[in-house]
């Protein structure tokens, strides 16, 4: 078990057209806490400068609502999922929107259709091998396997880019039956596909307590785990504590991605952790991410996690909701090397970060739920991570 510490501070940095973040952050007079990064060497962090002309004003009057999911496909189209209902005025904006690299809508669709069901309160998107977008619902309260949050937020559906349907997992107006259950799912809030297998992973995530694996092509199951890779367990959750134990189970896994090299990485967003498996759900490694907010507070909650560029994959970004900010990894030791971020809505400030995702020369796309409703571009200026990472 790995807990890395993170420090913060009293103090804003100056926000400019083309802020860039990064180390020695200036001080002012605000008040405000903001996010000191966790090492002063590295220039992941420091790399990174907000687009705040990205992307280009919505068509149509269109306005965004809750961000919760963004992905990337072959062609560095940035994809993005919303909650039109959490916001007035964008009732007519379709809940799933792509734009170009220029920040342009290039797709828009979403929403109820012949042959599949359409939940209430969308929640994640993933773009596959073959571009294929993938949608999930949940997000809601409470935590009941009878209640409507959950049985109209039970399923994962599959389309084209274009957003012809081709798959539903899962089912509408159903309860979960449980982290057991190998048919229905509760609340799913991630989805990865593998692309050596054509496995479709899923956190099962607001009800459930597990990650379960579908066939990407024929929805069959195939398996699943809760954390350390136990039989999931839907028994009351303690309340998370450092000073406890660690907890057995999932509480509440947020996100899942696959590395190159094979290893599964989770959310586990309120145990306030990411845990690390193999393909079969055999636990491999853990780190607890924890940040000083002052007042005796830690936090550190793990929403979002993407990899690097490089081969080798050798850092790991994760967006932390709760602290409004991203930090950067080191993926072997799952030990934070970089963080930024502070609470606001300039342009390179977050509100609520729910899901990040990065293109093919790293450009880093990061969305915002709550009161934030929006998605922001962070330019890699080194080119691309190959270079960035590459051995002294």
């Amino acid at each position: 078990m790995k807990c890395v510490m993170l420090g913060w501070r009293v103090g804003a940095s100056a926000l400019i057209l083309g802020l860039v973040f990064g180390c020695g952050m200036p001080e002012s007079d605000s008040g405000d806490d903001a996010l000191t990064p966790a090492a002063s060497g590295g220039a992941v962090a420091g790399a990174y400068v907000v687009d705040p002309f990205w992307p280009r004003p919505l068509p149509d009057g269109w306005l965004l609502g809750n961000v919760v999911g963004v992905a990337t496909d072959s062609r560095d189209h940035v994809w993005l999922i919303h909650r039109p209902n959490s916001q007035s005025g964008a009732a007519e904006t379709p809940p799933v929107i792509a734009f170009d690299t220029e920040g342009v809508v290039v797709h828009s669709w979403g929403g109820p259709g012949e042959g599949y069901d359409w939940g209430t309160q969308t929640h994640g998107i993933y773009v596959d091998h073959e571009d294929n977008v993938w949608v999930g619902f949940g997000g809601g309260l409470p935590y009941d396997p009878t209640a409507r949050a959950t049985t109209d937020n039970a399923l994962v559906l599959k389309f084209t880019p274009d957003g012809e349907f081709l798959l539903q997992i899962g089912d509408f107006g159903v309860g979960t039956e449980g982290s057991d259950s190998t048919m229905f799912l509760g609340q799913p809030t991630d989805v990865w596909v593998d692309a050596e297998t054509g496995e479709v992973y899923i956190a099962d995530g607001y009800t459930n307590r597990r990650v379960i694996v579908f066939d990407g092509l024929t929805g069959e199951y195939v398996r699943h785990w809760g954390g350390y890779g136990n039989v999931p367990d839907d028994g009351p959750v303690p309340r998370f504590s450092r000073n406890a134990e660690p907890p057995s189970q999932f509480s509440t896994p947020h996100c899942v991605n696959g590395a190159t090299d094979g290893l599964v990485y989770v959310c586990d967003r309120g145990n306030q952790r990411i845990q690390v498996f193999q393909k079969d759900g055999t636990f491999v490694d853990e780190a607890f991410i924890e940040a000083d907010l002052g007042g005796d507070q830690l936090g550190g909650t793990p929403w979002d996690i993407a990899f690097s560029r490089d081969p080798a994959q050798r850092q790991m970004l994760v967006v932390d909701g709760g602290g409004h900010a991203v930090h950067i990894l080191e993926r072997g030791s799952l030990e934070v090397t970089e963080s930024f971020g502070r609470r606001g809505r300039w342009a390179g400030q977050f509100e609520s970060p729910h899901n990040l995702a990065l293109d093919s020369l790293g450009n880093l796309f990061v969305g915002e739920t709550l009161d934030g409703r929006r998605i922001q571009k962070f330019v890699l200026q080194s080119g691309n991570l190959n270079a960035m990472y590459s051995p002294e």
